[in-house]
């Protein structure tokens, strides 16, 4: 079995290791294949590619977006982005530039509570994009509080006391984007939708309607039941299905990557069906066009 991991991040968004150290790691760990899906940034793909044909792992570009749903946030991972994306790129940059906003709001939230953080403290602490797992951290450094999950539960997450909003993708624009790239959409764990049965049915119905392409039904907190439900339910409305294991290093010490809590296994014949899936993409057909066009090659 060929094993494959289509869910990972690095330093350029809330990872622990850089591009180049998760592609090495997964060598080592003998995975033939992994996605790079940072946060709403491409910066770390460049290396990650590098490193990939160095070690002979074969690394798909790819981008974990945060999509608004209505008043619902889900997160859609887009996989087989090209060397040079062009306007999924450019909605990044104003991202980049709204989360800056958020990270000086919050900071504005906690001096109120009596807790002042320097922000260029808090960007030092990363080497990428900056979100509130580096504002966490800075207030762990600073004996505030005294774990990653208490920094969220008590002031950064969607209950604490600091918490704003993050801005999102509207569903439709942000597979819109991805499509114009030549890469598909693809539902991340969906288990955090919080639903099975026809409710899940609906919605994924209705994700697939707007242009979703597949369901990420491996997943490092997939139950063996909700793995089966979502496949079930992908093979049902025509939708490919994707996996890995979310893993992000230091900040999730017990997710491993290739592997999630010890039990997850993807096989490469997942990335089979999903590149056959890509490469049927009207907006992908022409990319390849212009590749060979580029190269010199006829393409009649």
């Amino acid at each position: 079995m060929s094993l494959i991991d289509l869910h990972t991040h690095s330093t350029a968004s809330d990872g622990s290791l850089s591009p180049e150290e998760l592609v090495t790691l997964a060598g080592k760990k003998g995975l033939v294949a992994m996605a790079l899906t940072d946060h709403d940034t491409l910066e770390g793909l460049p290396e990650a590619r590098a490193a990939g044909a160095r070690c002979g792992v074969d690394v798909v570009a790819g981008v974990e977006l945060s999509v608004a749903d209505g008043e619902k946030s889900i997160h859609l991972v887009g996989l087989f982005l090209p060397d040079n994306p062009g306007p999924l790129a450019e909605r990044l940059d104003w991202l980049r530039q709204r989360r800056h906003d958020r990270n000086r709001l919050i900071l504005d939230k906690l001096r109120t509570l009596g807790v002042n953080l320097d922000y260029a403290a808090v960007t030092d602490l990363a080497q990428g994009a900056v979100g509130r797992p580096h504002i966490a951290r800075a207030l762990l450094a600073q004996g505030v509080v005294s774990s990653f999950k208490e920094a969220f539960t008590r002031y950064l997450g969607a209950y604490g006391k600091a918490y704003v909003p993050k801005d999102k993708l509207p569903l439709a624009t942000a597979i819109e984007l991805l499509h114009a790239e030549g890469a598909l959409a693809v539902l991340a764990h969906p288990y955090m939708l919080g639903q099975s049965g026809p409710l899940l049915a609906e919605t994924v119905t209705r994700y697939r309607d707007a242009g979703l392409d597949a369901i990420e039904a491996f997943y490092t907190e997939h139950s063996q039941y909700q793995t089966l439900e979502y496949l079930a339910l992908a093979r049902r409305l025509g939708l490919a299905v994707s996996g890995g294991s979310d893993f992000h290093g230091a900040a999730k010490p017990e997710v491993e990557l290739g592997r999630g809590r010890g039990t997850l296994r993807v096989d490469i014949a997942v990335l089979d069906v999903l590149r056959a899936r890509q490469s049927r993409l009207p907006s992908a057909l022409s990319i390849n066009r212009q590749k060979g066009l580029d190269a010199g090659q006829n393409p009649e």
